[in-house]
């Protein structure tokens, strides 16, 4: 699905997303649900091959390159696809990045869950392979970074703003303040459903967030995105 590759700072991420649905006991692979198939599941596409990838690389996704995160966006109920991920995930663990009591243990891959989240099961979990997305009202819990790595959020929720024409100055300080406010907490930033059709308006959104710090920009259009970033 969408690939994610920003360079903040001095640090790169790159995150990969997988829309991921809990059919008959199997995490099934799909941005929809007429797109599952038996042999489309989360092991085949993703844990696998990255498993492959770490052990070639001498523990690292890419060698001497950017850290790895794999978003699972849920769309099945959180607490049943919960469970069946996180057993999934203790078959991996000597490529995930895990979290014991409160103590954190970085590997090759981190794992974040995104759409429908068992926060309280997660949350609870004394030995986990996976932290939590938050969304934009959860910026003040005080939950821990290791909880709640990312702050991710439609972008409409921060701004009407389509790229035309200069960004109005209130949704600006709010985007920055947003930003600033995640940063301080130890969290990555990142917005979906941002312009992503080759256009003005994309280049003029995606300026907008590299500037105001934004960690994450979401593309589907990776040679645009790799154009925007790093020149053709």
């Amino acid at each position: 699905k969408a690939v994610t590759v920003v360079i903040s700072g001095n640090r790169a991420w790159t995150v990969i997303e997988a829309d991921v649905f809990l059919v008959d006991g199997a995490l099934l692979v799909g941005h929809t649900r007429s797109e599952l198939s038996a042999d489309r599941t989360l092991e085949s596409l993703y844990l696998d091959p990255l498993f492959e990838r770490v052990q070639q690389n001498d523990g690292r996704v890419f060698p001497g390159g950017p850290a790895f995160t794999l978003l699972v966006d849920v769309k099945t109920d959180g607490e049943a696809t919960y469970l069946v991920l996180d057993r999934l995930l203790a078959g991996y663990e000597d490529m995930l990045t895990s979290v014991m009591d409160g103590r954190v243990q970085e590997k090759a891959v981190t794992v974040v869950i995104s759409g429908n989240r068992a926060w309280d099961t997660i949350a609870a979990d004394r030995s986990r392979f996976a932290g939590v997305d938050g969304r934009l009202p959860d910026l003040g819990s005080g939950r821990p970074k290791h909880l709640m790595p990312m702050i991710s959020d439609r972008w409409g929720r921060v701004s009407e703003w389509s790229g035309s024409g200069p960004m109005p100055e209130a949704e600006r300080a709010k985007l920055r303040q947003i930003v600033k406010d995640a940063h301080a907490a130890g969290r990555r930033v990142r917005f979906w459903a941002t312009p992503d059709r080759p256009s003005p308006e994309r280049t003029a959104v995606w300026t907008e967030l590299l500037e105001a710090g934004v960690d994450l920009i979401g593309a589907d259009d990776l040679g645009g995105l790799q154009s925007f970033l790093v020149g053709p």
